[in-house]
């Protein structure tokens, strides 16, 4: 895989909530960090940016069952579940980018309440390369407003696992973001 100019990586939530032993783990959620570690040396070594989203919930956030959302506690803010799994080893020049942490606001996508389109803007990429937790939440919508927002937009399926709450989220959620304009 060569890395051309104006692409860069985005990493999402690769967060030890979301990974075996975690308040809302994805099966086999870790098994993504030695994939990606491997893209992000791959986009470090050519220079092109990467960059890191993260739920980053204050402990009130509506997205919890106690205030009548679906999932249980997770990503809270500064709690070792918020942290990035101890297998990630991302580069120091990484940009991160914190989401849902409004607590009266959901945030799925990497660009929902963030700078992050702003921020590929004025580093001129207009490719973008995203993997990660979870492929039926997260990275779909990330994907998906990457997508909305003019991206040439690649879904590192390799990169990626999903919840699948259902049987066959993860399935439905690549269909849906090649509905919404990824390259099959």
């Amino acid at each position: 895989m060569k890395i051309a100019g104006k692409t860069a990586l985005i990493v999402v939530d690769v967060q030890n909530d979301f990974c075996p032993g975690g308040a809302l783990a994805v099966p086999a959620g870790d098994s993504v960090a030695p994939i990606l570690n491997r893209y992000a040396d791959l986009f470090s070594r050519s220079g092109a940016p990467i960059y890191a989203t993260r739920d980053w919930h204050p402990e009130n956030h509506l997205s919890f069952k106690a205030r009548g959302g679906p999932w249980p506690p997770h990503c809270v803010q500064g709690t070792k579940g918020a942290e990035f799994h101890p297998r990630l080893s991302l580069p120091r020049n990484v940009t991160m980018i914190l989401k849902g942490t409004d607590p009266d606001r959901e945030a799925y996508s990497g660009f929902q309440g963030t700078d992050l389109a702003e921020r590929l803007r004025r580093q001129q990429v207009e490719r973008l390369f995203v993997g990660g937790l979870a492929t039926d939440y997260c990275v779909k919508s990330t994907v998906l407003d990457a997508l909305k927002a003019g991206f040439e937009t690649v879904f590192l399926k390799d990169a990626s696992r999903g919840v699948d709450v259902q049987p066959g989220d993860s399935e439905k959620a690549v269909e849906e973001m090649k509905k919404g304009g990824l390259p099959s």
